[in-house]
């Protein structure tokens, strides 16, 4: 779908298309999902779109809220929520289920529902489970409305850590050792699932990295250094997930790189370097977010690294059948080997995030990525493709 397609009648001018910017959700990246959506909001380019904000809360209610990015940022080194930004403490935003219908509806007990109009694109800024795993993304495909990012199987792909690694290697990538725990094995016998890690700290050595095997933005994810902490930190993984993935530690420099969608097929941005936090044993969720570690942009490679890690970064988004954008995270080993680590379908995305630094200085301002996304979105149809 484009632009010029949207209905109009010969008395009234070709209406904007409406975005609907979503965040929030059930994740434990909820916050952070906040302040994506500020910038997005700020960015978007409103004498070209109509934009409706709709949160999601933590319990999974999907509000109206203020169209007020001043207010999704951090402050005192607290992230915002949705139920901050709600117009309501109980009303709820409903999408439609027909294809044939795209008008949003809003509804609060006791009175009568208020239709906001149709929706053309939703540009989900969700990060984590119940947003960035394909299941916002299926909610849509039924619903027939177009979207920013990767579609249902890729999306599920990228969030668990487990499968991303299977596909990735199928496709010849090369990853790092990691052993997965996942629900049933620790439910069953403990001992032997803590057995499993320990071998395979005795195979790679200390120390490992226990991590939420369907999480992202660093949380849940613990250093372990010895035996004595181990059980600790798978504690704190299934805290976020009952799934949990330990990996190896990989000596070697950290290397990102962007992926965006453009009309003749993905094309990948300059690459950055994440040097090692100073005040942090590892780039984890405050060195991210709270205390902004600055990456390097972009990246001190020679010519043919960076050509081989951009090459890298579109064959993962090809593999995982990525639309839209993605952040490939890979080491750069110390005999120069490539090893891609993750991919983030819905990276994070505020200004000073990674992925809008690298195209920043690929030559795409920040509002000129917000729109190519969204025309990228306008003009896939959902359903198979």
């Amino acid at each position: 779908m484009s632009t010029e397609n949207l209905s109009q009648s010969p008395e009234q001018p070709p209406r904007k298309p409406r975005v609907a910017v979503v965040f929030g959700g059930r994740s434990s990246e909820h916050g952070i999902s906040v302040v994506t959506a500020g910038a997005v909001l700020r960015a978007i380019d409103r004498t070209k779109y109509d934009v409706l904000p709709i949160g999601i809360t933590r319990d999974g209610r999907w509000a109206l809220t203020a169209d007020e990015p001043e207010r999704m940022a951090i402050t005192d080194r607290r992230t915002p929520s949705v139920e901050e930004l709600a117009e309501s403490n109980e009303g709820g935003v409903i999408l439609p289920v027909d294809p044939a219908n795209r008008e949003v509806v809003y509804s609060e007990p006791g009175s009568v529902p208020k239709a906001l109009g149709e929706v053309d694109v939703v540009f989900p800024v969700l990060h984590g489970p119940y947003g960035e795993d394909g299941t916002l993304q299926g909610l849509l495909e039924l619903s027939g409305v177009p979207y920013v990012g990767a579609g249902v199987l890729a999306s599920a792909v990228g969030q668990d850590k487990e499968y991303m690694k299977r596909v990735f290697t199928s496709f010849g990538l090369k990853v790092g050792p990691y052993v997965v725990i996942r629900p049933r094995e620790w439910e069953r016998d403990e001992s032997a699932a803590r057995k499993k890690i320990i071998d395979f700290a005795g195979e790679h050595g200390w120390p490992l990295f226990v991590k939420p095997a369907r999480a992202g933005s660093s949380i849940g994810i613990t250093k372990v250094d010895d035996l004595a902490g181990l059980d600790e930190a798978i504690a704190e993984a299934q805290r976020h997930d009952p799934k949990v993935i330990v990996e190896a530690l990989l000596r070697g420099r950290e290397i990102e790189c962007g992926v965006l969608e453009f009309e003749d097929g993905p094309r990948a941005s300059v690459p950055a370097e994440i040097p090692p936090a100073q005040s942090h044993a590892y780039y984890d969720f405050e060195a991210k977010y709270i205390d902004s570690t600055p990456g390097i942009v972009p990246a001190p490679l020679t010519p043919e690294e960076t050509a081989e890690v951009q090459r890298l970064a579109v064959e993962a988004f090809e593999a995982t059948s990525c639309e839209g954008l993605v952040r490939a995270d890979f080491f750069l080993t110390e005999d120069g080997e490539f090893v891609i680590n993750e991919i983030n379908t819905m990276p994070g995305f505020t200004p000073i995030s990674m992925y809008p630094q690298m195209w920043q200085a690929s030559g795409i301002a920040y509002p000129e990525l917000v729109d190519r996304l969204v025309e990228a979105a306008l003009r896939r149809s959902t359903g198979l493709r």
